[in-house]
């Protein structure tokens, strides 16, 4: 009896290990946020193809925001445990909201532009005219670093541009910009593109700005990886295989995306900008330009992400600098 007692015991623990682990992405509520940009691709591209559900993961909620900065107070939420977001807002809710999160990847570098009407404008400096009208997103957001980033590197009267800004979500200021309300703007790309489709120019992109610049990340709280590390290894795996199927298939990835974002209604259509989305076309033509802008990747260089932690501590984002491995854990990225 003793014996047959230890091999139901013995068939039970292979049984847990075994099917537990095959099981366990399947059982667990995954809330997932995303922006609406071709900055997430990756999830996009994962969604649309079924990858989530391939890994066996279930997503209870999959959820699109307009702005980093939005979707940064959703991770504050107990229902999201996984976000696709800039690197910049992922540093603010940890630095300032005290969201555990740690950022398990990266998405995709670079992906910020400068865009201006060529009758106005022709230099970067042209933008301390009088009069000229620019449009930047609320203090705190990636674009807006991005821009003090440009006034550092172009010598630019500080207070002569700030003092112009009108602080607008993306979405707005490409329409602001068809309505001829603005002169330049300081744009996450797949907007960016939107506007120079507008007639505007491409002045700058976020290479001239700040070389190796780190876009997005894939940030997960803390909780995840302490109790469900397998569910953060299929993550970064699933990041990966849509990076490499965007890098593969860049004309098949700019329509899945484009066909994705326009989805008006749905639950990937932030509902807060339904009525404008409606007035802008985000086509695969646009889509492509903008997404040949980025350089999707998940590899992520710690010494970037401390430059950027540093910097925005410079411009007292966040209270005080704290070394980037605090938020960064990269054992899930394969070579």
């Amino acid at each position: 009896m003793k014996k047959i007692f230890i091999v139901f015991v013995f068939l039970g623990i292979l049984f847990f290990t075994f099917f537990g682990e095959c099981f366990s992405g399947k059982e667990i509520p995954i809330g997932m946020a995303v922006e609406f940009m071709d900055h997430a691709a990756c999830a996009y591209i994962s969604q649309d193809k079924g990858w989530f559900e391939e890994e066996g993961l279930n997503l209870t909620a999959y959820e699109s925001y307009v702005t980093g900065m939005a979707l940064a107070s959703a991770l504050a939420r107990g229902d999201i445990q996984v976000a696709y977001i800039c690197l910049v807002p992922a540093i603010n809710v940890y630095a300032n909201a005290k969201v555990p999160i740690k950022i398990v990847a990266g998405t995709h570098k670079y992906g910020y532009g400068l865009v201006v009407n060529p009758e106005k404008i022709r230099s970067v400096k042209d933008l301390e005219e009088p009069g000229i009208r620019i449009g930047c997103v609320r203090e705190g957001g990636a674009v807006d670093v991005l821009l003090h980033r440009a006034v550092d590197k172009y010598n630019l009267n500080e207070e002569r541009i700030l003092s112009r800004i009108q602080r607008m979500n993306p979405p707005k200021q490409v329409l602001a910009i068809k309505t001829g309300q603005l002169d330049a703007a300081f744009l996450p790309e797949q907007w960016a593109t939107m506007a120079e489709d507008l007639g505007f120019k491409m002045l700058l992109i976020s290479q001239d700005v700040w070389p190796e610049m780190q876009g997005s990340v894939l940030v997960v709280k803390e909780e995840l990886i302490r109790d469900h590390p397998q569910v953060v290894e299929k993550l970064v795996k699933i990041s990966q295989r849509a990076n490499d199927w965007i890098n593969q298939y860049p004309q098949g990835a700019a329509e899945i995306v484009a066909r994705q974002l326009r989805e008006a209604g749905g639950s990937l259509f932030p509902v807060e900008i339904a009525d404008i989305a409606a007035k802008t076309e985000i086509t695969p033509e646009v889509l492509l330009r903008s997404m040949n802008r980025l350089e999707y990747t998940t590899d992520i260089d710690p010494a970037v992400v401390q430059e950027a932690i540093d910097y925005v501590t410079q411009l007292g984002y966040i209270r005080s600098s704290f070394k980037a491995e605090d938020i960064l854990d990269l054992s899930f990225i394969k070579p």
